[in-house]
């Protein structure tokens, strides 16, 4: 019997590693300086840990140092990117009072689309790119949205609630042909699957402290600085930090946590990408395998190793989660789980609301036990076999009634 409960929310956020709270802890007390005072010790002594974390985090996405940029997290970093990029290359065409064209999808993460909504009411032509099925955006779905006045591309490199990877590298590549910015949302792929910006054609990549076993509240943005260089609008003043594109002191504690995450990703990746594959697929396969009406969403093959959504027929995701309270999990991303509205994913996907609102994220993490997935795998199909007692629409469907084709009457 695993020690309950068991958390099985890691694309929600990760618990910090004791090597990255160790890392972290003299920057609190004993080392408390400002990176910016450089007029003695104390400062040094900062500036040069924010130094190492900077090449500790290019190193894991194969950046110069000097291309990091440090944020309280990827959602400034999609921001900065996103507006910056956008205020920076804004391109009217002739005839035109719009400002230039933007193109990303409907179903990457709020912090994406919102950014992109303000570009609309700024002036700015978006293409919200539909999803297939699977969920994998590719280079001709985006090639077929450019215009001539397309100045970015915003795509996520793995989507937070289905896990399905899309063509970045081609899609990338496309965007230098084109000269057109690109920027990758990398927060769920970042730390957990290689990743170097220059073989992959990124110029701007956003990512998080705190899903990569790192501190909340700090996330670095890659500014590709040559071949092209990018720039950007900074969309906060004030000091000039961060070559100024944000300013603000820097929060040197979260800044070395992120860094020694990276660090421990980079060394780690490939034997714990395996593992999690292995369970994710034990997972899957152990609820599938037992219960009928049941489907894995997104790509069957290119998804991230970590990460499964599973739809439920004849059961409400809510009612799940609670007959489930021993296992932490999501019925959709963390920043939109207080709604009650089925996942904005999952319908983009063409998922029908039934099935929608009874999806649920498992996403597996570093200290994850065969022991536990074992135990989630009976205790998600006891509760469904319970609920489905409770059900009428499934007593109809076990004895071969096509509800879809019921006429419902209203009194």
């Amino acid at each position: 019997m695993p020690k309950l409960p068991i958390y099985m929310d890691h694309a929600a956020t990760t618990p910090c590693d004791p090597r990255v709270v160790e890392a972290m802890l003299p920057y609190f007390t004993e080392k408390f300086g400002n990176p910016g005072s450089r007029n003695h010790r104390f400062g040094w002594e900062a500036e040069e840990a924010v130094e190492r974390a900077r090449e500790q985090v290019a190193s894991l996405l194969g950046a110069d140092r000097k291309e990091i940029i440090f944020t309280s997290g990827a959602t400034e970093s999609n921001n900065l990117a996103i507006k910056g990029a956008a205020s920076m290359y804004a391109k009217a065409p002739a005839g035109s009072d719009k400002r230039g064209h933007v193109v990303t999808c409907r179903i990457e993460h709020k912090a994406v689309l919102d950014p992109c909504k303000r570009l609309q009411k700024e002036g700015f032509d978006v293409t919200f790119l539909d999803p297939p099925r699977d969920g994998v955006i590719t280079r001709q779905m985006v090639e077929a949205a450019l215009r001539d006045d397309t100045i970015l591309v915003s795509l996520m490199w793995a989507n937070n609630e289905i896990g399905t990877i899309n063509e970045v590298p081609a899609i990338g590549a496309l965007c230098h042909e084109r000269e057109i910015v690109f920027h990758t949302d990398a927060t769920q792929w970042a730390g957990k699957m290689p990743t170097d910006v220059e073989r992959d054609s990124i110029d701007l990549l956003s990512m998080s402290g705190h899903k990569i076993y790192g501190p909340k509240g700090v996330g670095a943005l890659y500014v590709r600085r040559r071949r092209p260089r990018v720039r950007l609008t900074a969309i906060q003043e004030g000091g000039g930090q961060e070559r100024g594109f944000r300013s603000g002191t820097l929060n040197v504690p979260g800044i070395v946590g992120l860094g020694a995450a990276a660090e421990i990703c980079r060394a780690e990746m490939d034997s714990e990408r395996e593992r999690l594959l292995g369970m994710r697929r034990r997972l899957e396969q152990g609820i599938t395998s037992r219960l009928d009406v049941v489907q894995v969403n997104g790509h069957p093959e290119k998804r991230l190793p970590h990460l499964a959504n599973i739809s439920f027929g004849f059961v409400e995701g809510e009612s799940l989660m609670m007959a489930c309270k021993d296992v932490a999990m999501s019925s959709g991303s963390a920043c939109t789980s207080a709604s009650l509205e089925p996942s904005y994913v999952l319908k983009g996907l063409g998922v029908g609301d039934d099935l929608a609102h009874s999806s649920l994220r498992f996403s597996l993490g570093r200290w994850t036990t065969d022991e536990e997935v074992d135990y989630v795998i009976d205790n998600v199909v006891q509760a469904v076999e319970k609920l489905r007692l409770l059900s009428p629409l499934y007593d109809m469907h076990k004895e071969g009634i096509d509800i879809t084709k019921i006429e419902w009457q209203a009194h």
